[in-house]
This record gives C-alpha cells, sequence and structure tokens, in this order.
C-alpha cells in the first residue's frame, strides 16, 4: 500500500517543504511542494509557478540577501492569478523566506511578501511652453518662444498603468498695453517631471523695462536694451536661446529678435530695422514634420522712411511691426505667435494705438505603443488628437487647460 505523505515523513525523519539543494541564479520554472534558495547577488531573475492546485505551495529564500538590490519577480501559469491579479509579482526584502500558496481561481497564488508589478508603458513626449508676448515701443523687443523639451527618437520614460500623470498646457504672454507696460511671459507647460519654460516677453519703452525678460528662451530687447537669457531655469539639452540686443541710431530704433528653441534671436540691426527672431526645432512625433518654438520678429521705428520689422522665426513667431515715424497709421501690425507651437509674439511700436501681439500657445504631445490607451480621467484637458495612430504607435496631442491623465 502506498505510504502517504505524513506517514513517509514520519518514517524518515523528514517533514515539511522539500528543498532543492542547488542555488538558483538564473530564471526557472517552480515545482509545487519544493523551496528554492535564489542568489540575486548579479542579475533579477524570474520564477515562473506551476499550475495551480489548492493548497500547492512554493518556497522561496533569499540566498545571498540581495532581493532588495535585484529583485524576483514571480510570475503566474497561464493566466493564473497572482495576489488576485494578472499582474507579475515581485520579492524585494534582503534575507526573506517567502511561503507562496494558492488559494483558488479567484486569489490564485498568495503570500504576504508579494507587491504586484504594475504594467508600464513607454513613453515619448514633446513639451512646448507659451510663447513670450511682444513688447510696445518705439522698435519694441519680441517674445521669446516657450520652452521646448523632447525625447523623441531618445530615451522613452516609463509610466505605470492605471496611474494618474499631470499634465498643463501653458498660454501664451499678453502683449503689452502701453509704451511702459512690460508684455507677460508665456505660461509653463508640465508633463509629468518635464516642466518647459514660458517664453520671456520683450522690452518695451519707458519705466526701465527695455531689457528683454529671460524664460524658456528670451526676450528681445527694446531700442537701445539688452535681451533676456534663454535656458531659464538651465535644463539638459537646453530648452532655448537668448534673444537679441536692440538697437538705435538717430531717430531710427530697432527691437531685438526672440530666441528660439534651436537659435538665438538676432540683434536689430539699427537704421530702424527689427531682428529676426530664433529658428525652432522640427520634430516628427506626430508622424510628421512641424516646426515648433520659433522666436518673435522685432519691431521697428524709422523717424523718415519706415524701417523693416524683423521675421519671426520659423516655428510659429510672429513678424514685428514696421512704423514710420510721420506716418499715423502703420503699414502692418505685429503678428501674435502662432496658436499651439510656442511661438513668440512681434515687437510692436509706440505710436500705434492697439495692444503688442501675444504669444503663441504651447502644446504637449505624447506617444505610445498601440496596445495602449490614453484617457483623461478627470476631465480638464483639450486634445486635437487622441489616440491617434503612427506607425506601429499612438499619439495624443493636448492644446489647453490641465489635468491627469492614465494610460492602460
Amino acid at each position: 500500500m502506498a505510504l502517504t505523505k505524513l506517514t513517509k515523513n514520519l518514517i524518515d525523519g523528514t517533514f515539511g517543504t522539500e528543498w532543492d539543494s542547488t542555488i538558483q541564479t538564473s530564471n526557472f520554472t517552480a515545482v509545487a511542494g519544493k523551496g528554492y534558495f535564489v542568489n540575486t547577488t548579479s542579475a533579477e531573475i524570474t520564477v515562473t509557478l506551476p499550475a495551480g492546485v489548492v493548497g500547492n505551495e512554493v518556497i522561496i529564500q533569499d540566498y545571498a540577501g540581495t532581493f532588495a538590490t535585484n529583485n524576483v519577480i514571480i510570475t503566474a501559469n497561464g493566466s493564473e492569478k497572482i495576489q488576485g491579479d494578472t499582474l507579475d509579482g515581485k520579492l524585494t526584502t534582503n534575507n526573506l523566506t517567502a511561503t507562496i500558496v494558492y488559494q483558488d481561481a479567484t486569489k490564485g497564488w498568495t503570500g504576504q511578501d508579494i507587491s504586484l508589478i504594475p504594467l508600464e508603458t513607454q513613453v515619448e513626449y514633446l513639451v512646448a511652453a507659451g510663447g513670450g508676448g511682444g513688447g510696445k515701443g518705439s522698435g519694441g523687443g519680441a517674445g521669446g518662444a516657450g520652452g521646448y523639451r523632447t525625447n523623441f527618437s531618445g530615451t522613452a520614460v516609463i509610466l505605470s498603468n492605471g496611474t494618474n500623470y499631470i499634465v498643463t498646457v501653458g498660454a501664451g504672454g499678453a502683449g503689452s498695453t502701453l509704451a511702459a507696460t512690460r508684455p507677460g511671459n508665456g505660461s509653463n507647460s508640465v508633463f509629468d517631471t518635464i516642466t518647459s519654460t514660458g517664453g520671456g516677453g520683450g522690452g518695451c519703452e519707458g519705466g526701465g523695462k527695455g531689457v528683454g525678460s529671460s524664460g524658456g528662451s528670451g526676450g528681445g530687447g527694446n531700442y537701445g536694451d539688452s535681451y533676456g537669457s534663454g535656458n531659464t531655469p538651465s535644463t539638459t539639452p537646453s530648452q532655448g536661446n537668448n534673444g537679441g540686443a536692440g538697437g538705435s541710431g538717430g531717430s531710427d530704433y530697432a527691437g531685438g529678435g526672440g530666441g528660439g528653441a534651436s537659435a538665438a534671436g538676432s540683434n536689430g540691426p539699427g537704421s530702424g530695422n527689427g531682428g529676426n527672431g530664433g529658428a525652432g526645432t522640427s520634430n516628427s512625433i506626430t508622424g510628421s514634420a512641424v516646426t515648433y518654438a520659433g522666436g518673435g520678429g522685432g519691431g521697428s521705428q524709422d523717424g523718415g522712411n519706415a524701417g523693416t520689422p524683423g521675421t519671426g522665426g520659423a516655428g510659429g513667431g510672429g513678424n514685428g511691426m514696421p512704423y514710420h515715424g510721420e506716418n499715423p497709421v502703420p503699414p502692418t501690425s505685429a503678428q501674435n505667435g502662432t496658436v499651439n507651437t510656442g511661438g513668440g509674439a512681434g515687437g510692436g511700436a509706440s505710436s500705434d494705438g492697439t495692444s503688442s501681439p501675444s504669444g503663441g500657445s504651447g502644446l504637449v504631445i505624447l506617444r505610445y505603443p498601440s496596445t495602449s490607451t490614453l484617457t483623461n480621467p478627470g476631465g480638464g484637458l483639450t486634445t486635437s488628437i487622441l489616440n491617434g495612430t503612427v506607425g506601429s504607435d499612438k499619439y495624443t496631442t493636448f492644446t489647453a487647460g490641465t489635468g491627469n491623465i492614465q494610460l492602460n
């Protein structure tokens, strides 16, 4: 007659789990009723559990006291569960003796020392902040582009599925309403831990406010004044560049161009000609090449013949305003930065009765594998594309607002 396990234990003097004497140093499949000494000194080890039978046990012992450094990953057989979930588990405590028991199809394999591993998604991003507003004055300084940060075609960030992550799209900075009223910087755009800083506003005439403001990219100076610094605060890689200084000569005034993502704004060259905005940067995260974060062009004012205003940089930078000192009507108005590019505004002119232009709003674009879906559980965000297709991936473009997103 066959001996029961208990009878056999009583006869041969053994009790409890049968231990495998081989030290496990690589991935393996466990057998029910056995214990294993697992050495993770060199690397993480994955243990695949056997098919579950109610009451079966597997015991895992930390051989070298290194589970906190290199974890043991626990994977169930087929579609069976761990701790009542379909996620993998992990053991992370040094010198742990973990007893893993199969309960039933609902709970699967359970143990008090197992923590579940959230499913993860690799994400690429483009985060552009709002561009700076244009300065008003005799040769108003242009707005700098919003800070530009991306990891596209680089190292993806890892997000845990089902976890909230913050997204904020920065607005463009307001332009000057009076010559001595400093224009606003753009607002920051945010994705999780990535913050792109709003572009610096341009310099304006009077009140000691002629120097361009610093920001993601710096604003251009009013005539005769210095520029704002870009990449402020500093990031690596740089999120933007300096603006250009304003120029002057006699009755001719010129504003400096705003800095862009890939180039500094140009200085106002004098003779009533404004400096050009710095160029932005092209990115194909959506599948098509689009240029973002160009600086605005400086304004121009000439006491005789109308000067030439600065041209906005590629990537949404607005053109500056030309103004003939003897003509009460400006030939053309300065331009806003383009919406959802982070472009800086063009510089205005003091004699014009209108406000100077505003910077372009920013945007946030996320790209992720097609096996994942992005949701905005709390609302508060506006999208132009939600879970669009690009090759074997999806992408979402956020154009306004702030709120939490999840990937699942």
